[in-house]
């Protein structure tokens, strides 16, 4: 999906925002921190105002326009002025705001001060317009005429410390359950909030946006004092108390279960669990050291042989082959004009289920090479990977794989070394369908639909039958041997390089019952602590 597209899908996104800035918002009248990054539209640079009305016109223009930065340097307080305006518009998310001034008082001849009054209008939704008049004040310094900042600025009645913000319901209530009916997200006057715990920080967007959009024809917005506690209400007519929360396909107790998993390694890890049956997300998760990005929704990396999988379908559907196929697994071999190397071990004669489970990088190599320029294509296609889904409040990518552009690309390809990238989603995606044999369609919500931007059709129901097998003896005697005490887990571990060669990405792919997960683990060098990863998780469930 483009990113304009899945963008636009962020239902509501922007209010988010009020949440992390409520301790900035104390900056109002202090002028002590400087301002964020502009958001929106570009900050513009304005040349000194030399002028009353130039300096409030180009004010209000910069405020309507959502350019904060160029009308807070038109204020005698950039930095309190700059982190207000931006918190307040991301706080309100309206669809448009217009500032029209409506009175500027003349100056008298050697006056360096003059007032005035402008008009503010927020359109907060179809129909639902909020306008005021705010009194303002300019003054002049070293001949520049200034807007003299206050939060009074926002709203005649706003003081030092207060904020806006739009309210979801007239008190705490459940907005958002997850799919055993744990609340998520409780709505109230001060906007929605997580449960206690954070417990999917990187869901948090979606969760908390998805409040904001479904909240139908009611909305109100609060005025809240420096303790979150509202004052008054200023507009509008907060939604019916009683109302039925929105469900999520999130689980609490597998998130809960994924986040400890990856929290216990440590360096960069993610997970991303489905369930199989439904297709709901069950579970997102990151540590630390993988950063606050949602790179397990839509990072993209080498997925090394957890590619296998597809390598497999593509073998066992074009070229005939099932699991007690006869194939070789020398240690190293040139394949084309590529020498491909093993980690260390050769198999000699042996079959594909036992090349799979050791991984055997020679024997996928030459599978790979004896198949159509297009035959890895084909099997992913059949495995979602080049799928796409619009999730409401979710921006993903689920994996890029393209026909080889030459022989030793292919065989590359064949053990997940080429131009092939996955991201975590998409590995979780592709276990769930050898799991079901169904196309499955991830969902982040009972109650929103996701949209099939780009479907696709699973392999033959005997194909998947035999890569189950391989996936099973992974796990029973091979490279994911570590999740055996885990139950009867299916999988494929996978070693990606990547840059000059000397750091890997390790992968864990696989299903246990309804479960289908990927780990992925940047910089590890190894499979075998996202097995270990993996593990933890699945006997936590």
């Amino acid at each position: 999906m483009s990113p304009g597209t899945k963008r636009g899908i962020l239902i509501g996104s922007a209010l988010l925002v009020v949440v992390a800035v409520v301790a900035a918002f104390f900056l109002l009248n202090s002028g002590r921190s400087a301002p964020e990054a502009a958001t929106g539209a570009t900050a513009v640079e304005r040349p000194a105002a030399h002028d009353p009305n130039s300096a409030i016109t180009e004010y209000l223009q910069d405020v309507s326009e959502n350019n904060p930065d160029a009308a807070a340097r038109l204020t005698d307080d950039n930095a309190a002025a700059a982190v207000a305006l931006r918190s307040t518009r991301n706080a309100l998310n309206p669809s448009s705001v217009t500032a029209k001034l409506t009175v500027l008082q003349p100056v008298p001849a050697g006056a360096k001060q003059t007032s005035g009054t402008y008009s503010l209008s927020w359109t907060l939704k179809p129909g639902q317009v909020w306008t005021y008049d705010v009194p303002f004040q300019l003054a002049q310094s070293d001949g520049t005429w200034l807007v003299h900042w206050a939060p009074s600025l926002l709203h005649p009645k706003l003081e030092a410390g207060q904020r806006l913000v739009v309210s979801t319901a007239p008190q705490d209530t459940v907005a958002v359950a997850d799919r055993d009916g744990k609340p998520v997200v409780f709505s109230g006057p001060a906007g929605p909030r997580l449960v206690d715990g954070n417990p999917a920080p990187l869901l948090r967007t979606a969760l908390l946006g998805q409040v904001t959009a479904s909240t139908g024809g009611g909305l109100a917005v609060e005025r809240l004092d420096a303790g979150g506690k509202s004052v008054e209400r200023m507009f509008g007519k907060a939604p019916a108390d009683g109302a039925k929360p929105t469900v999520t396909g999130l689980s609490l107790a597998a998130q809960s279960a994924a986040q400890a998993a990856v929290d216990g390694y440590q360096g960069s890890a993610m997970l991303v669990a489905l369930d199989t049956g439904s297709g709901d997300i069950l579970a997102v998760a990151q540590n630390s050291a993988a950063g606050s990005s949602p790179k397990a929704l839509s990072g993209l990396y080498e997925p090394g042989s957890s590619f296998k999988i597809a390598t497999s379908v593509a073998a066992i559907q074009q070229s005939g082959l099932n699991a007690a196929s006869p194939v070789d697994c020398p240690g190293v071999a040139t394949i084309g004009t590529r020498t491909v190397r093993n980690e260390g071990f050769e198999l000699g004669a042996t079959n594909l289920q036992t090349a799979f489970a050791r991984s055997c990088n020679t024997t996928f190599g030459k599978l790979a090479l004896d198949l159509p320029a297009d035959g890895l294509k084909k099997a992913a296609d059949e495995l979602g990977l080049n799928a796409d889904y619009g999730i409401p409040g979710l921006s993903t990518e689920l994996g890029k794989v393209e026909p080889a552009a030459s022989k030793d690309e292919q065989v590359e390809d064949g053990f997940g070394q080429g131009r092939i990238q996955v991201s975590a989603l998409g590995g979780t995606l592709m276990a769930a369908t050898v799991a079901t044999g169904k196309a499955i369609t991830p969902r982040l919500w009972h109650d929103f639909e996701t949209t099939v931007l780009k479907g696709y059709s699973p392999p033959p129901a005997p194909v998947l039958g035999q890569v189950r097998k391989l996936m099973r003896a992974v796990v029973t005697s091979g490279t994911g041997h570590a999740a055996a005490s885990a139950g009867e887990v299916f999988g494929k571990t996978g070693t990606a390089q990547f840059g000059d060669g000397k750091q890997a990405t390790g992968w864990f792919v696989g299903y246990r019952g309804s479960v289908a997960f990927a780990v992925v683990l940047e910089n590890s060098n190894d499979s075998g602590p996202a097995v270990q990863v993996a593990a933890k998780f699945l006997k936590s469930l």
